[in-house]
């Protein structure tokens, strides 16, 4: 009987399921998310896979050893405002913490625009009103010392009047609580005493860092998209058993691994960005697999452009995020977006007659024009079409008729505007679109002191193989790898079917040098207990435990932080002087040659454990290469494009990836087309298939 790991990533208007067996086959599955309750939509994903292998849904999932589940549910609550109804406990006279914000006001990163024209950017809605936010008497110094025990009294009264209020879900953030938690805990066993159907959430054991206004913010989104997720979760989860399925449900999660049911529903903030994340650990694994130690991901679906930077075989997390502008901490793989996409819309800035595109996307609908649902704004979708790097016959394997009369007619409005041929403006919108893209990968890379010309790019979802192979050459990059063919548009979910079982664990706490190395050790024992529970409690033998240790570290006064490494779970004495030497290095290779003051103190800021446990993976097999020459039953045919390079329209030879095999090299220009992309080789590039059955741009 046939065995089966399986990864399920929702999406906007997809969800996608993939399907590995033991020998490495892999089956893909789409089917349109159910917003109303997208349990369905993931339970008829299952469906289709299932079909296509000629089996029914109960017998796919009593085969399937693994089943990890990417989801957006969270996200979505907050992008649609639909989250539970939060009240708030905090403590006396640090009611207003997340209204005041920080002076950025949650625009680092964020649009110029809205940093420079500052009567512009507003502060957001307020995730919890003031009236549902509750002062209670308690303190706890900044040593962790109790110094005013907690009123119990004023708790069990302001917990009753949240409950009266109508509030679903209750968020607990103390002051210093990260140090000494009982006053924390104390207020949520009240409150599952006198209101039991309540959703409570504590900061300290979602976010246990300094920074008040981030913890509280963390803690008030975790209560606000607690209720939706958890009920969404649960229900599944009870599907998938009443069909068949055994094994515990994995939840991907947004550090880059898997966690179990019980987890995601404690702690629902940590499946926002799980799916693009699941992008970057998939890659992950088959750079591993493949030999690279640098990968850029880059995923561009319909709405955004998603990148992730794996580096020396690890991916760039960080501990700071924002949605929304609000900021908040939790441990992520660092995934910056970016609004261009196959959707976004092409206009010209009214005031500098400058053509534009994005970030509005057309979305799913109406869509671009060409799709025919009423859209009449152009997008790069339409320049696309109108360029000829996409076939109208056989868009998404000829499911989708594309309307390229429409696609012109919109784009020579603007062009007629602007001065330009038709095919002069969809080239400069491609091109725009593709210099931004390059953008924010320098952004991402650059700016964290890494070459991105050290790097390969993995090319992914439906759009990211039409325009990687320009945004890759302005790099300097060698390599694009779109992966695995057409798995690439499912590669989030074939991403979660390769994640690892993972648990985050920190603790705060500033340690001046010379440090107590004693201290040290005790945080990190600690932390390492905190791991063997969690893992215990997934089921996970304990020969199978892995461990890795991390401080974040400054200069004595100032803010900026680094990750520095462990090589073992304790502080020995000759770590010391290495430990400063890893400091020095990591913060000279973001902050630049000489920056780091060799002699200065140094801070301990926060103690970090990763607890993992390797989970059974894909097994991707590789190919003898074979011929180098393409066979002519490959070639589909011919097609007219225009070619930026050339500036003119060339005939160009179109192919069928499923005929291609590894060894197989074509020179650019030219296309190449599966049922969920177009693979676009310009001029003076390359392409061949390598034995893993990837397609590689040689930009």
């Amino acid at each position: 009987m046939r065995t089966f790991i399986c990864g399920l990533d929702i999406g906007g208007t997809f969800t996608d399921c993939v399907l590995i067996d033991e020998s490495g086959e892999l089956t893909i599955a789409k089917s349109p998310s159910t917003p109303t309750d997208f349990s369905e939509g993931v339970l008829n994903a299952i469906e289709s896979a299932a079909s296509k292998l000629r089996l029914s849904s109960p017998e796919l999932l009593k085969s399937i050893k693994v089943l990890a589940h990417g989801t957006t549910v969270g996200t979505n609550a907050i992008i649609q405002r639909r989250g539970a109804k939060v009240g708030l406990i905090t403590t006396k006279g640090h009611n207003d913490v997340i209204h005041i914000m920080r002076g950025s006001r949650g625009l680092a990163g964020q649009d110029i625009k809205l940093i420079v024209h500052i009567p512009e950017s507003s502060k957001p809605d307020p995730l919890v009103p003031k009236k549902l936010i509750k002062g209670v008497s308690e303190r706890v110094d900044c040593f962790g010392n109790i110094v005013v025990d907690l009123n119990e009294t004023e708790v069990r009264n302001a917990i009753k009047e949240l409950q009266q209020a109508g509030c679903e879900s209750l968020a607990v953030c103390c002051l210093w609580s990260f140090l000494e938690p009982k006053h924390e805990l104390q207020i949520k066993n009240i409150a599952e005493k006198i209101a039991p159907e309540m959703y409570v959430t504590c900061s300290t054991d979602l976010a246990p860092k300094w920074g008040e206004y981030e913890r509280t913010t963390a803690v008030a989104l975790n209560a606000y998209i607690g209720p939706t997720t958890v009920g969404y979760i649960t229900r599944l989860d009870n599907s998938l058993k009443l069909m068949g399925y055994k094994p515990p449900l994995q939840i991907t999660h947004c550090a880059g691994g898997t966690i179990t049911v019980p987890k995601a529903q404690e702690a629902p903030l940590l499946t926002l960005d799980s799916g693009p994340v699941a992008g970057v650990t998939g890659s992950s694994y088959l750079g591993s697999l493949m030999g690279y130690q640098n990968v850029i991901t880059t995923d561009l679906g319909g709405t955004s452009f998603d990148v992730g930077v794996i580096h020396d075989t690890k991916p760039v997390v960080s501990y700071k995020s924002t949605v929304h502008q609000y900021e908040y901490f939790l441990p992520k793989v660092d995934v910056q977006t970016l609004g261009t996409g196959g959707g976004s819309k092409v206009w010209i800035d009214p005031a500098t007659k400058a053509l534009r595109v994005g970030p509005e996307s057309a979305g799913a609908d109406p869509g671009p024009v060409c799709y025919g649902n009423g859209g009449t704004t152009p997008t790069t979708t339409d320049a696309d079409l109108v360029l000829g790097y996409l076939d109208p016959e056989n868009f998404a394997g000829g499911k989708i008729r594309l309307d390229i009369t429409a696609a012109q007619s919109s784009m020579q409005a603007l062009a007629d505007q602007l001065d330009m041929s038709l095919y002069e403006l969809a080239s400069g919108v491609a091109t725009i679109a593709e210099f931004q893209m390059a953008d924010l990968i320098r952004k991402v890379t650059v700016q964290k002191g890494l070459d991105p010309r050290e790097f390969v790019v993995f090319a992914f979802g439906g759009a990211g193989p039409v325009h990687m192979g320009v945004a890759a050459r302005e790099l300097g990059v060698s390599k694009v790898i779109v992966p695995q063919g057409d798995t690439a548009a499912v590669w989030c979910a074939f991403g979660a079917a390769s994640a690892d079982i993972l648990h985050v664990s920190e603790q705060a706490k500033i340690m001046s040098s010379p440090f107590d190395k004693e201290a040290v050790n005790k945080i990190l024992l600690a932390l390492k207990e905190k791991g063997i529970r969690q893992l215990n409690s997934d089921g996970i033998n304990a020969n199978e435990h892995e461990f890795q240790y991390s401080l974040d570290m400054r200069h004595r006064g100032q803010i900026n932080e680094v990750e520095v490494f462990l090589d073992t779970d304790s502080l020995k004495e000759n770590s010391l002087a290495l430990l400063r030497e890893k400091f020095v290095s990591r913060y000279e290779q973001l902050y630049g040659h000489g920056a780091a003051l060799y002699d200065a103190r140094l801070e301990i800021v926060t103690a970090r454990c990763r607890a993992s446990a390797i989970s059974l993976k894909p097994k991707l097999n590789t190919s003898e290469l074979d011929q180098r020459s393409v066979s002519p039953d490959a070639q589909t045919g011919v097609r007219k494009i225009y070619w930026a390079e050339d500036k003119k329209i060339r005939p160009t030879s179109i192919f069928d990836g499923y005929k291609m095999c590894p060894g197989n090299y074509l020179e650019g220009p030219c296309v190449i087309e599966t049922e969920t992309t177009s693979i676009v080789v310009h001029p003076g590039q390359s392409i061949e298939m390598d034995s893993f059955k990837n397609f590689v741009i040689n930009p």
